[in-house]
């Protein structure tokens, strides 16, 4: 199997997992006097033949977690999928699109889907009569019998598709509050599904390469897949170990829910244990400590919005790129340009994310623009390019590191592996011919006409909206923001199915369009923003899809079935994201007004400045690292070469955006524990309970804010009354002057 820039596979054997104790099914002898709930305790689940090449090529814990038996008659689209899964989807897109516009966020975990799906499926599964309902065609049972499993899945999928905002909203919103010009509500709809249906048809042609791979095991779905084995058997007599998971799951999401009163609201202190600032009083030792606002050095937080469960399931060689990208930014580069003043940080705070003229003060973009939204050439040449802090330099340039890091890697590492797989598929013949996939390939397969009408569908709405100037943005923009969004689908795609670390293209979008539009067309702001949507829409989109798909492919639910079910989520979903949209925009327009800033961030003569010109080098040292690191893993491929990552640590400074560091060095503790003590030393503790734990508390934790936003903010926003552990000034007790300057001491 090739190594991999990306991932390790939990071990370079990806059916044994490195140091992990483990007995296989079958073998019990040594057992046999024990009761069976015992060995449901003791003994690992591993399914399958070791000498059989279709479970060995499979993961350890892919093994654990899924059953490869299957039945092919089980119903999975049936009418309680379509009214649990329309309800689900519909309250959870306009919780989430609500969010978009709010500084208080507004959760929705998939994992209350999960929980609350089951148990109405059971409750309507037990009350409804066994008949026929409807007539002609349009018959269907009533009560199809008991709540199976792949329903649940199945409404799970429709819920993770539709249930969350659209990027359209950043297109709409502006139009409707800043430009007084809302686009139709039915065009509004139309953008929005076809830049959602683009995305999922680059999802279903990705499908050979990432969801019948066996090595590729998408980290979030398996704990999401956790969850559902934990669920399902507790419904069972026989399972005590279930039943035992699904009861710390419970005690999970209460005591999460409890403890974070405190540090949410009660005693925010708890959010940033700042230890160099209990010790001293130095401004720069407060500095250094500080995790809101400071470098965040040692800094430790308990509040689990700052950590969330990405510590189980991220692997470890991930957490520790993670770790090393903010223990350069945050307790490095940001001192030494806070103390000496290098990169202009004594003129420009250097964790501010605010534009700012040459004098330091407040970068006057609004007034840029003419009445015909175009630049404002004479003011533009008076006052000069915009000034960023060094932070905001670095993020800049490491998101360019990272994004040519997923292009260069992939080809390195995987091009083999993508080649022989596509060369397979030209043949006719498997690529992948692990069980899981075997038990799959029962089923009908997607055909591409439905692809096909996806993408063809998306391609002329956005024509169409583009060429009459919906859109403000010239026709060739749309066809590359496309094009460009095709191809980062299978690279990024790789990274966060082996890692569960989601990419972003945000950054380089806006430069590419800044520089390509040049080429001629309106250079309406809205522009910069449609392109952004389209093209990283595609992404994200594909992201969430293939890994949605990947739960269907765990649990065995037909290839239409996963398909339809995300599109029912799309179709129920978007009118909902849109309704809201269009009602914060007309209840709370003005204001949007005076928080948000008028989008114009296609202005590319940023980057003719000579203090802007080293950003661009992020394109380079993006291509010749992973060479450079492809070279060392085949001198010394025992050296590790292949877990340093390029596109996870660039994206990590990228997304690092200052003023908060107190999450990293959390992480990376909870991470070191968890992989390197339980996963390795209390394997059958860790199998049991650590993807159980971790959804159990991001599901408290998303109660909890709910609760939060309901009580305290959703009509009235009230206040915790300040005291010691919610301190007006500093909630962190980091009392050295908050000018971003070096104080005088």
């Amino acid at each position: 199997m090739a190594s991999t820039l990306f991932y390790r596979a939990e071990g370079a054997n990806p059916v044994l997992m490195d140091d992990v104790p483990c007995r296989r099914v079958g073998r019990r002898a040594a057992q046999q006097d024990k009761p069976l709930d015992e060995l449901d305790d003791h003994v690992l689940d591993i399914k399958g033949d070791d000498a059989d090449p279709a479970y060995s090529v499979l993961p350890q814990i892919v093994r654990e977690l899924c059953d490869f038996e299957d039945d092919l008659d089980m119903p999975v689209l049936t009418w309680r999928f379509y009214v649990l899964s329309a309800i689900f989807t519909a309250l959870g897109a306009w919780l989430t699109q609500m969010g978009f516009f709010r500084t208080t966020y507004i959760p929705y975990s998939i994992y209350f889907v999960q929980i609350a799906s089951l148990y109405f499926g059971r409750i309507l599964a037990a009350s409804l009569p066994e008949k026929e309902v409807g007539f002609g065609r349009f018959k269907f049972q009533l009560n199809p019998g008991p709540f199976n499993v792949k329903e649940h899945v199945a409404i799970v999928l429709a819920a993770n598709t539709g249930a969350t905002n659209n990027l359209g909203d950043y297109v709409l919103a502006p139009l409707a509050v800043f430009y007084d010009a809302p686009m139709n509500g039915w065009l509004a709809i139309l953008f929005m599904w076809a830049a959602v249906f683009m995305g999922f048809s680059f999802a279903s042609f990705a499908r050979i390469f990432l969801i019948e791979n066996p090595t590729t095991m998408f980290p979030l779905t398996l704990q999401q897949a956790a969850v559902f084995k934990a669920m399902r058997g507790s419904l069972t007599e026989s399972s005590k170990t279930s039943k035992k998971q699904i009861k710390i799951f419970w005690y999970g999401i209460l005591a999460l829910f409890c403890w974070q009163f405190l540090p949410e609201y009660v005693f925010p202190f708890l959010s940033s244990l700042a230890l160099l600032c209990w010790f001293s009083r130095n401004p720069t030792a407060q500095f250094l400590g500080s995790g809101l606002g400071g470098a965040g050095v040692l800094n430790i937080t308990l509040d689990w919005s700052n950590i969330g469960s990405q510590f189980i399931y991220y692997p470890y060689w991930a957490q520790v790129n993670i770790f090393a990208a903010g223990l350069i930014g945050a307790w490095i580069l940001i001192p030494v340009a806070h103390l000496t003043g290098v990169w202009e940080s004594d003129k420009y705070m250097v964790q501010s994310q605010a534009l700012q003229l040459r004098n330091g003060s407040t970068y006057p973009t609004s007034q840029l623009l003419l009445p015909d939204h175009t630049l404002n050439e004479t003011y533009f040449n008076e006052i000069g390019p915009p000034m960023m802090s060094a932070q905001l330099r670095w993020n800049y340039f490491f998101s360019y590191v990272a994004y040519v890091g997923s292009f260069v890697g992939c080809a390195l590492f995987h091009g083999p592996t993508i080649w022989r797989t596509f060369q397979a598929q030209k043949k006719n013949s498997n690529a992948h011919n692990d069980k899981l996939t075997q038990m799959i390939r029962k089923y009908p397969a997607v055909p591409l006409w439905w692809n096909l009408v996806l993408f063809f569908f998306s391609l002329v709405v956005l024509v169409v909206l583009t060429a009459k100037g919906v859109l403000y943005m010239p026709i060739y923009m749309l066809f590359i923001g496309i094009a460009i969004g095709a191809i980062i689908v299978v690279p990024m795609g790789y990274i966060y199915a082996v890692s569960g670390y989601g990419m972003q293209v945000g950054y380089f979008n806006e430069l590419f369009y800044g520089y390509a539009i040049n080429a001629g067309g309106s250079r309406h702001p809205i522009g910069s923003l449609s392109y952004r949507v389209i093209s990283g829409q595609c992404w994200y989109e594909a992201q969430s899809m293939l890994s949605d798909m990947k739960l269907g492919h765990y649990y065995h639910v037909p290839p239409k079935a996963v398909m339809l079910a995300q599109i029912w989520g799309i179709l129920v979903g978007v009118p909902v994201n849109y309704a809201t949209i269009l009602w914060v925009c007309a209840t709370k327009g003005k204001i949007l007004t005076g928080e948000e800033s008028d989008p114009n961030h296609q202005w590319t003569r940023l980057f003719n400045d000579p203090i802007y010109s080293p950003m661009l080098y992020g394109f380079l040292v993006g291509a010749i690292v992973p060479c450079l690191l492809y070279i060392g893993h085949r001198l010394r491929p025992k050296w590790g070469f292949n877990r340093v990552s390029v596109p996870i640590f660039g994206d990590t400074f990228e997304n690092f955006y200052g003023n908060i560091s107190n999450s990293f060095f959390t992480l990376f503790l909870l991470g070191t524990v968890n992989h390197l003590y339980f996963k390795r030393y209390r394997y059958n503790f860790w199998k049991k309970y650590a993807y159980i734990s971790g959804a159990a508390a991001d599901t408290g934790y998303n109660f909890n804010m709910l609760i939060l936003f309901i009580a305290f903010s959703a009509v009235k926003t009230i206040s915790m009354p300040a005291w010691w552990g919610n301190n007006a000034d500093s909630v962190e007790r980091c009392f050295y002057p908050s000018t971003g300057k070096l104080p005088v001491t």
